[in-house]
């Protein structure tokens, strides 16, 4: 059965968040899963932290006094660097937040998505019966992530920058927009643009 994301208001009025996911990694190309595995951005993902920085920098001077917040894995870490560094800003300055960290996919981690079918064809069948409910041995279900994030969004009191991760993208949309649970998991995730949500409405840059 499917639902919505969310029947409140997760993101305080006038708020607005600047949502942006780490450049590519190898295992992005190769369509591996990461999860909260520590993986490094590849040439293509430094180049994409670089535009979306740039893309920053046309907003300057005012956007430089909000909160910049990261995930804590490394791919999150080197793309803020990159970005403020793009701005003309100090790539020191900013914070982490491991409740920003990627969705934990547990016994998939490391595996190839087009290899699962064959290794784990249980769960595959299990994920396409409930993509949003499912839980991966030892990690989590987007249900699980949208409750941590939430929580995250709930806590900004000021505009806000923050490197984050694709399943983290996701369900910050769904909470936001207030989507139907089914298809947050299959949402657009690029890595070359940045989402920007505000008072329930959502646009790319």
């Amino acid at each position: 059965m499917s639902a919505r994301a969310s029947k409140s208001i997760v993101l305080k009025p006038g708020i607005t968040l600047y949502l942006i996911r780490h450049g590519e990694t190898d295992w992005n190309r190769a369509q591996r899963y990461q999860g909260q595995r520590d993986i490094p951005l590849n040439d293509t993902g430094r180049s994409q932290a670089r535009r979306n920085g740039a893309v920053l920098k046309s907003l300057l001077p005012g956007i430089a006094d909000f909160d910049f917040v990261s995930s804590p894995l490394s791919r999150a870490v080197e793309t803020m660097d990159l970005l403020r560094a793009e701005m003309g800003l100090d790539p020191s300055r900013y914070r982490l937040d491991a409740r920003l960290l990627e969705l934990n996919y547990g016994h998939w981690e490391g595996h190839l998505a087009s290899a699962l079918s064959e290794t784990d064809p249980a769960g595959v069948a299990a994920k396409s019966r409930d993509p949003f409910g499912w839980r991966p041995k030892g990690g989590e279900s987007y249900a699980d992530l949208m409750a941590r994030i939430v929580v995250w969004l709930q806590s900004i009191e000021r505009d806000t920058v923050a490197i984050t991760h694709g399943g983290v993208s996701r369900v910050a949309r769904g909470a936001v927009l207030n989507l139907n649970t089914r298809d947050v998991p299959t949402l657009d995730v690029p890595q070359d643009k940045i989402l920007v949500l505000r008072d329930a409405t959502m646009q790319w840059l």
